[in-house]
C-alpha cells in the first residue's frame, strides 16, 4: 500500500515538473502526462497502480465530471448568445456525421464488420473538454467570441451523443435483438432531457446553498465538488447523460452572484489539472504493452480520414447555416482535439465482453496521439495563420474579491505600470479614470507610499486599486500593457483610429471623404457593420468600406459601441 502511494506520488510529482517542457517544446502537456504512465508501465512499474479496465473506466468517468464541471464554471453566459445553436448542432448531427464518415473508412482500412467499424468511428468521434479546456487556457489564445464559444460549448457538450451512439451500437452487436429506431430515439432523448434537468436543477439548487449558507471559507469549494458529482451520479443513475448535468451546472453556478466564487474556481482549477494528470497517468498505464500498439498505420490512416476529411465536412454542413466564415470553419475543424473521452469510451467494447475488444482502444490510442501531435502543437499557429487571434488584453497582476457586504462586488487589484507610458514619471491629472474607483497605495522599490493626487507614477510602480470588477480591463489599459506580436498589437489589428459605434455614415463620409455606396446616410456605424455580417457582430469582426476596413473593437450585448478604422 505504501509502495503505491510512493509510486503515485512520484508520477505526479514527475508530471507536474515536466509541464513546464509544453511550452518550451512545443507539445500539450495532457501528451507528457500520457507519456511519463506510458514509460512507467513500459518499464514495469505498472503492476503498482490497478491500472485495469474497471479503475481506469471509474477514473474517467471522474476526471471528466471534475473536468467539465470546472469548464462549464469558467464558461460565460454571453457567450451562449454567439455559440449555443452552432456548437449544439455540431454537438449532435456534426457528431453523427464524423462517426459515420469515419467509421466506413475504418471497415475498409482495418477490414472490419460494418457495425465494427461504425462503433470504431463513434468512439473517436467526440472531441474532449479536457484537451480543448486545457489547450485554450494554457497557450493563452483570446480567440474570435463566435468560435471559442462554439468549441468549448461543443467540447463540454457533444459527449452525450457520443456515448449514446457507442451504447445503441454495442446492444446491436450483444443482442440478439437489437433496440429498435423507436427505443433508441427515446434513449436519445432521456440521455438529454434527463441531463438537462439534472444540470439546471443542480445548478440552482447550488447557488441558493452557496447563498444561504455561512461556512468555512476551505468549504465552499468542496461544496461545489460534493454536489457536482451527487448531481452527475444521481443523473447517471437514472440513465441521462451525467456529463451534461454537471456540465450545465457548472455554467449556472459560475454566471451567478455566489460567496467565494473567485476561491471556489481557484480550487477547482487545481482539481481539474489534477483530474486530467491521474486520468492520462492512467491511460498510460493501462496502454502502455507494446502488443497494444499493433495497428499503428491503420490508426495513422484513421486519424488522417478523421482529421483531414470527417471532421472538416461535419463542420461545414452544421456550421454553414449559421453564417461562419471559411476560416472560421477551418480553424473549428482543426481544434476537434481528441482526448480522454475516445479512450473512455473504447473501454465500453472491453466491458461488454465483445470478440476482438481490444482493437477499439489500440485505435483510440493512436488516434488520440495523433490528435494531440498533430493538431495540439499548431494551434496557437494555425490561429495566427488564420488570423482569428485577437490583441492580447492586459489584466491585473493579482485580483481579490472583496466581500464586505451583500450589495456591493468590489475586488482589490494590482497594476504594474509598464515603461512604456510612464516614462518620464507623470501624475494622474487630467487623465480620465473609471468611475467608482479608490486608488489606495503605491509600491515602489519595495517602499510603501500612501497615494495622494501629487504623486508621480513611474514604470515599474505597483499600484493597489480598489473597484468594481467591470473597471478592471480599463484600468489595465491605462496602467499597463499586454505582450504582442507585431500584428496583433491594438493600433495595428483594430487600425489607427477609435470611433464610436453611434457615429452616422454620413459624418464618417464628411470626416474621411469615403464614398460609401451600399447604406443609408442616417445609419450609424454599428447598424451599418450588424447589417453587413451574416450572424452576431463579435470583436474582431470585419466589414469593408470603400478604401478602408471596419473592425469591431468593443461590444456591450448584441451592440457595436466601439469601431476600429484601418486604411488599407
Amino acid at each position: 500500500m505504501i509502495l503505491t502511494l510512493f509510486f503515485v506520488a512520484v508520477m505526479l510529482m514527475i508530471s507536474i515538473l515536466l509541464s513546464p517542457l509544453s511550452n518550451r517544446i512545443g507539445l500539450p502537456v495532457l501528451l507528457l502526462f500520457l507519456g511519463v504512465g506510458m514509460l512507467a508501465g513500459q518499464n514495469g512499474f505498472g503492476h503498482l497502480l490497478p491500472a485495469d479496465t474497471e479503475t481506469t473506466f471509474m477514473v474517467g468517468h471522474l476526471a471528466l465530471a471534475i473536468i467539465l464541471l470546472d469548464g462549464g464554471m469558467r464558461t460565460r453566459a454571453e457567450t451562449f448568445r454567439v455559440g449555443l445553436k452552432p456548437a449544439l448542432t455540431l454537438a449532435t448531427l456534426g457528431v453523427v456525421i464524423t462517426a459515420g464518415i469515419t467509421g466506413l473508412a475504418a471497415v475498409w482500412i482495418l477490414d472490419l464488420p460494418l457495425i465494427y467499424g461504425l462503433l470504431i468511428g463513434t468512439i473517436i468521434s467526440s472531441t474532449d473538454a479536457a484537451a480543448v479546456f486545457a489547450l485554450l487556457q494554457n497557450r493563452g489564445l483570446r480567440l474570435n467570441q463566435r468560435v471559442s464559444a462554439t468549441l468549448e460549448i461543443e467540447s463540454g457538450s457533444n459527449d452525450p451523443m457520443a456515448i449514446f451512439l457507442t451504447i445503441v451500437l454495442l446492444e446491436l452487436i450483444v443482442q440478439e435483438t437489437p433496440p429498435s429506431v423507436l427505443d433508441s430515439v427515446w434513449l436519445l432523448l432521456k440521455q438529454l432531457s434527463l441531463g438537462g434537468i439534472g444540470g439546471l436543477l443542480g445548478g440552482f439548487m447550488l447557488a441558493w446553498l452557496l447563498k444561504r449558507f455561512n461556512l468555512i471559507a476551505a468549504f465552499y469549494p468542496l461544496l461545489v465538488t460534493a454536489t457536482g458529482l451527487s448531481v452527475f451520479s444521481a443523473t447517471y443513475l437514472l440513465d441521462g447523460s451525467g456529463f451534461l448535468a454537471i456540465y450545465l451546472m457548472g455554467v449556472i453556478v459560475g454566471n451567478r452572484q455566489v460567496k467565494k466564487m473567485e476561491d471556489i474556481l481557484q480550487v477547482h482549477d487545481g482539481l481539474a489539472w489534477l483530474a486530467q494528470l491521474c486520468l492520462f497517468l492512467m491511460l498510460g498505464l493501462l496502454l502502455a504493452p507494446e502488443e497494444k500498439m499493433s495497428h499503428i498505420t491503420e490508426g495513422v490512416l484513421l486519424g488522417g480520414v478523421l482529421i483531414l476529411i470527417a471532421r472538416p465536412l461535419a463542420v461545414a454542413l452544421t456550421l454553414w447555416p449559421f453564417g461562419f466564415r471559411l476560416k472560421e470553419q477551418v480553424f473549428i475543424s482543426w481544434v476537434g482535439l481528441r482526448g480522454a473521452v475516445p479512450i473512455v469510451l473504447a473501454l465500453f467494447p472491453l466491458m461488454a465482453g465483445i470478440p476482438d475488444a481490444t482493437i477499439f482502444p489500440t485505435i483510440a490510442f493512436i488516434v488520440v496521439i495523433m490528435s494531440l501531435l498533430v493538431q495540439g502543437t499548431t494551434l496557437a499557429a494555425s490561429a495566427r495563420w488564420l488570423k482569428l487571434e485577437l490583441p492580447a488584453q492586459p489584466k491585473a497582476m493579482q485580483h481579490s474579491q472583496l466581500e464586505w457586504s451583500d450589495g456591493t462586488e468590489h475586488q482589490l487589484m494590482l497594476f504594474e505600470l509598464d515603461g512604456e507610458h510612464w516614462t518620464p514619471p507623470r501624475t494622474l491629472s487630467g487623465i480620465r479614470l473609471p468611475e467608482g474607483i479608490v486608488i489606495c497605495a503605491l509600491l515602489r522599490e519595495n517602499q510603501l507610499i500612501p497615494w495622494h493626487s501629487d504623486v508621480k507614477l513611474a514604470g515599474g510602480d505597483r499600484l493597489a486599486v480598489i473597484g468594481p470588477e467591470e473597471t478592471e480591463l480599463a484600468l489595465a489599459k491605462l496602467f499597463s500593457s499586454a505582450e504582442s506580436i507585431p500584428a496583433l498589437r491594438e493600433n495595428v489589428f483594430f487600425g489607427l483610429f477609435e470611433l464610436n459605434g453611434d457615429i452616422l455614415i454620413k459624418d464618417l463620409q464628411a470626416s474621411f471623404g469615403i464614398q460609401v455606396n451600399d447604406g443609408n446616410p442616417e445609419q450609424s456605424l454599428a447598424d451599418y457593420v450588424a447589417t453587413h455580417l451574416p450572424n452576431h457582430p463579435v470583436v474582431g469582426d470585419r466589414v469593408r468600406i470603400g478604401p478602408v476596413t471596419l473592425v469591431v473593437k468593443a461590444m456591450q450585448g448584441d451592440t457595436v459601441i466601439r469601431v476600429g478604422l484601418k486604411i488599407s
